[in-house]
């Protein structure tokens, strides 16, 4: 049976970028590496809320587009934030609508669970109300998306 993992290649800092994801996201765990030169690792396999994931060590060549980014729906605002606080760290960015970049590039959305379940209200005045408030945001907070939910 085949299977699909996601292989995510950075210039250099592939294990360092691994260690932070797994320490930030539940359920996750580095699952092994492979030695590369000078006692560094040029692969680490890791995963992140159970799924796996390989990263690669693939030198100056090997950028980041935002046309690829990992999802994380996070259960409450305390996860959102911490989350979010741990990506941006060190040097990442904070994009609009719950986006970011983190400091090696990658491109992440951190989306709280309520988020999900009030855009997807069946009254459309809501559901509009909601996508609004979210597109004048960076990191999404819900007591924000709830205010405009009920307004």
């Amino acid at each position: 049976m085949s299977t699909v993992t996601s292989f995510i290649t950075y210039e250099s800092q592939a294990h360092e970028a691994a260690q932070l994801y797994v320490s930030l996201i539940r359920n996750s765990r580095i699952t092994g590496t492979m030695p590369g030169p000078n006692g560094t690792f040029s692969m680490v396999f890791f995963e992140l809320d159970g799924r796996p994931y390989t990263a690669m060590n693939g030198g100056e060549s090997f950028r980041f587009s935002s046309g690829f980014s990992l999802l994380v729906e996070a259960q409450d605002q305390d996860e959102v934030d911490r989350i979010w606080d741990g990506l941006v760290a060190g040097g990442g960015a904070e994009g609009p609508c719950g986006w970011l970049t983190d400091k090696f590039g990658l491109s992440w959305q951190i989306i709280p669970k309520r988020f999900m379940e009030l855009a997807g209200h069946p009254d459309q005045a809501v559901s509009g109300r909601v996508f609004h408030a979210m597109r004048t945001m960076k990191k999404l907070i819900v007591a924000e998306l709830e205010a405009a939910a009920n307004s």
